[in-house]
């Protein structure tokens, strides 16, 4: 689920295969309309799809020329993006 709260997507929830693709439309309009903080804190759990959904969220809002940045990143998804190797290129904030 993605709630708008300003400035803000807060995204709670599973991301997995099982759930991204009902959320990856909604969340790249929003990050393409404004500059964004995505909240991740109340994810979870987390798979690879998350980080795809997030590659494609950043390409939106890059695309637009709008600044995206992640909070929150559960530390399963921090292992992910960097087993991935992909760690460098989504604007985790640490």
């Amino acid at each position: 689920m993605i709630r708008l709260e300003g400035s803000r997507l807060a995204v709670s929830g599973p991301l997995t295969i099982a759930t991204v693709a009902a959320l990856k439309g909604e969340g790249a309009a929003r990050v393409a309309e404004a500059d964004q903080v995505v909240d991740l804190s109340a994810a979870g759990p987390v798979d690879s799809a998350a980080l795809a959904l997030l590659l494609s969220w950043t390409r939106a809002a890059r695309g637009a020329g709008r600044t995206l940045s992640i909070v929150g990143a559960p530390q399963a998804l921090l292992s992910l993006a960097a087993l991935y190797d992909v760690d460098a290129i989504l604007p985790l904030a640490r």
